[in-house]
C-alpha cells in the first residue's frame, strides 16, 4: 500500500495551511478550541469565533471559572451548542481532576464531555507530535475517495474500515504536519462536491480518480425530506422597551440558550400571559414568519410581538426567566431566531422614535 505522506507532505510545504489563528502560539488548550469549533463548521467561519473566545478565555482555567451563560454568549450564532456546554463542563473537569492541563494520556482525553477518539488525536497529534490517527469529515472523504470505500461513512462498519486506513497511513515523523496536511487536502482540494483532482497530490494513487467516481464518494445515507414543525415565539415587551426571555433546558434544541417564550400553534398569547400573571395591552401583531433548518427537521417560527403591562409576577422570580434590555446588552447565549428578532425589534422601535 502506498504511503500517502510521501506525496501528501511536500504538497503541504507549498500549499498547507500555516496562518491559522490556532497555529499560532500553539498549545493544547487552543488546539482542543479550535477541535471542537471546526466540528461540523467551516474554518472561515470558526476564525472569528475562536478570536474572541480566546481573547476572552485564554486558557482553561479562565473557561472553567466562567459562567455558562458568558460562554454560550460568545458561541451564539456558531451552531452545536452542546459542543460549547460541554467544552465548559470538561474544562472544569481539566481544573478539578488534571492540575489545569489537558492530559496526555489519549483514553483520559476521550473520557472528557464533547471529546471523541479523532479530537483527542488531533490534539496530542499536533500539540505534541504523538502518534495517533484522526478521521474528520475530511479525511473520512480523502480515505474514502482514494481507497473507494463503499457505505455510508457512518456505519460503524465503514467507521472501522477508514480507522485502520487512517491508523496504517499515519507516518511515524511529521505528525503534526501530516495531521494538518490530510485535513487541509480534504478541506481545499479534496472537497465535497467540486474536487480539484488536477491540483490533487494523491490522485496517481487515488482509485476515485482513477475510475472517474470522485463524486459517489463518500457514500451518502439516503436522505428523506426534513419534516416541517411550527411554534410561536411570544415578543412580550413592557413600555421601557424590555423583552421577556426564558433559559431553555439543558437537552433538546438550543440548549441552554436564551429565547422567547414558546407555545404551541393551538395556544393562543392571551391565555399564556394570564397563567404566568401577566396582562397583554396591546393588539397582538403576528409578524413574518422565520424559517430555521436543524439537522433532522425544520421549524417554521411564527413570531406574536405584543405589549404587556409593567407589573410583578411570581412566576417570573425563577432564574429561568430575563427581563432582557438592548440597551444594557447582558453577555448571554441567545438563539439565532431570538437575535435576528431582536435586532428586527430594536429596529422597529427606532422607527416608530424617528416617525
Amino acid at each position: 500500500m502506498p504511503d500517502l505522506s510521501e506525496q501528501l507532505l511536500p504538497w503541504f510545504d507549498e500549499h498547507g495551511r500555516s496562518d491559522l489563528p490556532w497555529q499560532h502560539n500553539r498549545t493544547a488548550y487552543r488546539v482542543w478550541v479550535s477541535e471542537i469549533m471546526l466540528q461540523q463548521t467551516q474554518v472561515a467561519t470558526v476564525i472569528p469565533y475562536f478570536e474572541r473566545f480566546i481573547q476572552r478565555f485564554p486558557n482553561v482555567s479562565d473557561l472553567a471559572a466562567a459562567a455558562i451563560d458568558e460562554v454560550l454568549h460568545l458561541w451564539s450564532g456558531l451552531g452545536y451548542y452542546a459542543r460549547g456546554r460541554n467544552l465548559h463542563k470538561a474544562a472544569g473537569l481539566v481544573v478539578s481532576q488534571h492540575g489545569g492541563t489537558l492530559p496526555r494520556i489519549i483514553d483520559a482525553l476521550i473520557d472528557l464531555p464533547g471529546i471523541g477518539r479523532s479530537t483527542a488525536g488531533a490534539i496530542l497529534a499536533l500539540t505534541h507530535g504523538d502518534r495517533h490517527p484522526i478521521l474528520d469529515g475530511n479525511v473520512k472523504r480523502v480515505l474514502a475517495r482514494v481507497h473507494e470505500v463503499r457505505g455510508f461513512t457512518g456505519n460503524a462498519k465503514v467507521q472501522k474500515e477508514l480507522w485502520l486506513l487512517a491508523e496504517m497511513h499515519t507516518p511515524a515523523r511529521r505528525i503534526p504536519d501530516y495531521t494538518q496536511a490530510i485535513m487541509d487536502l480534504g478541506a481545499t482540494v479534496c472537497s465535497r462536491s467540486k474536487p480539484q483532482c488536477d491540483r490533487c497530490p494523491l490522485k496517481s494513487q487515488c482509485k476515485a480518480f482513477e475510475n472517474k467516481t470522485q463524486t459517489r464518494f463518500p457514500e451518502r445515507k439516503s436522505r428523506k425530506p426534513l419534516p416541517l414543525k411550527h411554534t410561536q415565539f411570544l415578543l412580550a415587551s413592557t413600555m421601557a422597551g424590555e423583552l421577556l426571555l426564558w433559559r431553555r433546558p439543558p437537552v433538546g434544541i438550543w440548549g441552554g440558550l436564551w429565547s422567547f417564550p414558546e407555545i404551541n400553534q393551538e395556544q393562543e398569547a392571551e391565555s399564556w400571559c394570564a397563567n404566568m400573571g401577566l396582562k397583554i395591552i396591546s393588539d397582538v401583531i403576528e409578524l413574518p414568519n422565520l424559517l430555521h433548518t436543524f439537522t433532522h427537521f425544520r421549524l417554521s417560527i411564527t413570531p406574536l410581538s405584543f405589549r404587556i403591562e409593567q407589573q410583578h409576577s411570581a412566576v417570573m422570580d425563577s432564574a429561568e426567566w430575563l427581563w432582557y434590555n438592548s440597551a444594557k446588552l447582558p453577555r448571554i447565549g441567545l438563539a439565532k431566531p431570538v437575535t435576528e428578532l431582536l435586532i428586527t425589534t430594536k429596529m422597529n422601535n427606532l422607527h416608530k422614535e424617528i416617525l
